[in-house]
Parts: C-alpha cells; sequence; structure tokens
C-alpha cells in the first residue's frame, strides 16, 4: 500500500481538478445597498445530455485520517460540488484520468489529496477521478451535481490502496 498526505487547499494546486468555491477569493461586487458581496464563481457543468441541477443535502459521517482509499468515482456528464455547511472539514482524493486509456481509468500517479478546513467548497470538472465524500466530523453539506435519466457515476478501483494520513 503506498501513502498520501494531504495538503491545504489553494485555487492553483486545485485547477486542474476543478474549482474552489469560497475561502480566499478576489473580491467582487457589493449589492444590496452594501450588505452583501457578490463574488461570481464558475458556472456549474450539468446540462450535457438533457441533464438538469440537482441540489441535494448530504448527511455525513466522520471519515477521520488516516483513510484507505481503494476507489474512485467520476461524473462525466457533469460537475458535482460539495459545500460543507457549518464550518465541516473534509478531505478531497482527486486523480486526472489516464490518457493512456482515454481517461476511462484513474492516473494513479496523478492523485492528490487536499485538506479542506470547512471554509469553503469544491467544484470538479466533469471526468475528474474522485473519491466519495470524506468528511472529517459528522456534518451536512450541500452538494450541486448533474441529474438526469442516465445515471452518471462510473466507479473503479484503485490498482494500490493508498493510505491517506494528514499533513
Amino acid at each position: 500500500m503506498r501513502t498520501l498526505t494531504t495538503q491545504a487547499l489553494t485555487a492553483e494546486a486545485f485547477a486542474p481538478y476543478g474549482a474552489v468555491l469560497g475561502g480566499a477569493l478576489a473580491s467582487g461586487l457589493f449589492i444590496n445597498a452594501g450588505t452583501s458581496e457578490k463574488i461570481a464563481l464558475p458556472d456549474p457543468d450539468l446540462a450535457q445530455a438533457g441533464g438538469s441541477a440537482s441540489l441535494n443535502l448530504y448527511r455525513a459521517k466522520a471519515n477521520a485520517l488516516p483513510f484507505v482509499a481503494q476507489e474512485l468515482e467520476r461524473h462525466c456528464l457533469g460537475s458535482q460540488s460539495f459545500i460543507p455547511l457549518s464550518g465541516v472539514p473534509f478531505v478531497v482524493v482527486v486523480a486526472l484520468g489516464d490518457p493512456a486509456h482515454q481517461g476511462t481509468q484513474p492516473l494513479e500517479t496523478s492523485l492528490a489529496a487536499f485538506w479542506v478546513d470547512g471554509s469553503c467548497g469544491v467544484s470538479f470538472y466533469p471526468g475528474t477521478w474522485h473519491h466519495p465524500l470524506l468528511a472529517q466530523q459528522g456534518g451536512d453539506f450541500v452538494v450541486l451535481e448533474r441529474k438526469a435519466a442516465d445515471v452518471d457515476c462510473e466507479i473503479k478501483s484503485l490498482k494500490v490502496p493508498v493510505q491517506i494520513l494528514v499533513g
């Protein structure tokens, strides 16, 4: 088994896999008589192949580190966003698609793990391999994902399981 240590989540480090939602973002436009600042985020990609937006509440159980990841999933027809409520920290494990297999397998050498302190969320690009939600304590998440007649979730086992450690 190999090990992977979490790294701090930054927009730059996470850019190959998706976008960071919230946290230390650029400033936006003050609206509503100055009571709010509106900061533009990337639009979700949910309409491919007749899909539509599905907003869900996931009540996550704690999966504290160390944790052994044995599989990853991806959604090719839409983005997926995890947004914690009440500051629930979580870990994101991601990988790019292996070009030798037209992306249909995770490129295990590109595996990365990010510690998300609960002050922001993440949005995965369509086709990004990722582990299901790994909340570090029990809590609620808003999840924005694609809904359609055809389920868009492909799951692959890792060739070599990886133990995720706190960085």
